[in-house]
């Protein structure tokens, strides 16, 4: 399974996104960090749940709060579709003023503790999913008050598990933060280009060493890696956005709308216009 590195787009005006989020069967799982704290409940479905060097069966009521950069996978059961709610905060929302208060210092110290992933459990996880349900749909104030009012209830929730606690490689989280400056450049380059020599630049390598380091330590090569980007990226903006496909394809990296349309539909088995149709006719 592929291991990669996600850019989660919270939009500036606001401090988290909380969304429902239907799994697609034509997208294989993979193992993927990012920089934001995550809390992720799973509404229906099962299969396998993957946390830093944790891999343990999940199901329906399946709760867990994940700190940044830890490499986390939910992989539905063969076939089988299933629906979360995911909450993703902005990337430097533990230093930020959000939760900087007095009164709310415990919840900065819960996020915390999530460096190593949290597993919820107990009798006020049904409470806790009508908050979830409620959240994806309200905006502004009321979405933060509801929001504490979800953190209000985990702090209440004895049961828990640290999930990556023992045996966590911390040589693997080195990689990860050396990697993270190449995800880094991707992201930040995607729409005017990418060049290997410069990514290699970045880890002070030559070209050819940094193409093994690359290979060794993802499984797959950078440039592969830049086109799984492209079209997780136009994948985004076909579901959340209304652009037209070819300006989503100019804004991820492309300049010919036919090659955009064939690595498409060879990364994501649907055409744009077919993957953009397939989302609206589920969503809620």
């Amino acid at each position: 399974m592929e291991i990669v590195f996600d850019k989660i787009n919270v939009p500036s005006k606001h401090s988290f996104i909380a969304r429902k989020i239907v799994s697609d069967l034509n997208v294989p799982p993979r193992i993927h960090s990012h920089k934001n704290y995550e809390l992720n409940f799973v509404v229906s479905g099962r299969g396998r749940r993957i946390v830093g060097n944790q891999i343990a069966n999940f199901e329906e009521g399946d709760l867990v709060l994940l700190g940044k950069d830890l490499p986390h996978s939910w992989e539905m059961q063969k076939d089988q579709s299933g629906e979360c709610i995911v909450i993703h905060f902005y990337e430097n929302i533990i230093s930020s003023d959000f939760f900087n208060i007095p009164e709310l210092s415990v919840v900065q110290e819960l996020l915390k503790d999530a460096e190593k992933g949290i597993f919820f459990e107990g009798v006020l996880i049904d409470e806790i999913e009508d908050r979830l349900l409620r959240l994806v749909d309200l905006e502004g104030l009321e979405s933060y008050i509801e929001l504490l009012n979800i953190f209000r209830l985990l702090l209440k929730m004895e049961e828990r598990e640290y999930i990556a606690q023992f045996g966590y490689s911390q040589s693997y989280k080195n990689d990860l933060s050396r990697l993270n400056v190449v995800y880094e450049y991707v992201f930040h380059n995607i729409e005017t280009g990418i060049r290997q020599e410069e990514a290699a630049a970045l880890l002070h390598m030559a070209p050819g060493s940094f193409c093994r380091y690359f290979k060794k330590k993802t499984k797959r090569t950078f440039m592969q890696y830049v086109k799984s980007v492209r079209m997780r990226l136009a994948a985004q903006m076909l579901i959340e956005t209304e652009k037209n496909i070819s300006q989503i394809c100019y804004e991820s990296g492309y300049n010919n709308l036919a090659n955009f349309n064939f690595h498409f539909k060879e990364y994501m088995k649907k055409t744009p216009s077919e993957y953009r149709k397939h989302f609206q006719s589920i969503a809620f």
